[in-house]
């Protein structure tokens, strides 16, 4: 199984693409162990993920704060011995509109998640991982490298931009310990925030939904989007061994809609 045995710390497990990471690392042998700041997404998703509890492991966790990061990092060593990988789904993506009318304090809250905070989570757990080597895999996002027309996101683009650059940084730092570093950007990714965007401006507009996600997939290659089970998927793989010379590297999960 791809992650037999491994331990992985999964940060913002909420309903969406967080839920299905941590499932895939069950599901492919490994323990997981979940963090968000909501207690009750966390026990959903335990109990939805792993019933009788002997593969998974919870803490609510900010990753503003770095004792509740070190907590999370703790808890998995002291409930399976090590840590594996770290894989960084939390992110603050509500804040919307360009530079032009920008709130830049939003804009500072959008950094001190998205950017310092998986630094923060990253670096409570490199003690462990350092320890036989390992993974960090950053969610990015395509609207990092090529802006979208239907939304605009600047904010959280800009925050997951320099989270892109941070990555080749880190690669290299940590490459002697053997700690992989690797960024999965989705493009429009079908899981419970693009399904409420497309009900939400089908509603305004007054037009099927179908018409909605039909602006969303008309340039990809594929003829549906990825789904965020899609990106677990890619995530897992970049997670596990058999991604062992892989670091420093962006991956594009988005159904063809960019190609690089």
């Amino acid at each position: 199984m791809l992650l037999a045995g491994k331990t992985v710390v999964v940060s913002g497990v909420g309903p969406g693409l967080g839920h299905r990471v941590a499932a895939a690392v069950v599901r492919d042998g490994g323990n997981a162990v979940l963090g968000a700041r909501a207690a009750a997404n966390l026990e959903r998703s335990a109990a939805e993920i792993d019933p009788d509890g002997r593969h998974t492991a919870s803490l609510p966790t900010d990753i503003t704060d770095e004792e509740r990061c070190g907590a999370l990092a703790a808890l998995a060593v002291e409930r399976f011995g090590r840590i594996d990988a770290v894989v960084h789904v939390a992110a603050l993506d509500n804040h919307f509109g360009g530079v032009e009318d920008a709130d830049l304090d939003a804009w500072r809250s959008v950094l001190d998640v998205n950017l310092l905070g998986t630094l923060r989570m990253t670096r409570a757990c490199l003690p462990a991982l350092k320890e036989r080597g390992g993974a960090v895999v950053i969610i990015g996002t395509q609207s990092a490298v090529a802006a979208p027309t239907q939304v605009r996101q600047a904010a959280y683009a800009a925050s997951k931009g320099a989270l892109t650059s941070a990555m080749y940084s880190l690669a290299q730092e940590l490459g002697p310990h053997r700690i992989r570093v690797n960024t999965v950007l989705p493009g429009w990714m079908w899981g419970p925030p693009v399904q409420g965007f497309v009900r939400a401006t089908a509603r305004r507009e007054g037009v099927p939904e179908a018409e909605v996600l039909g602006r969303l997939t008309e340039r990809m290659a594929l003829p549906e989007p990825a789904t965020d089970g899609d990106v677990a998927e890619a995530v897992a793989f970049l997670a596990s061994d058999r991604a062992r010379a892989i670091t420093g590297q962006s991956l594009l999960v988005n159904a063809g809609e960019l190609m690089r």
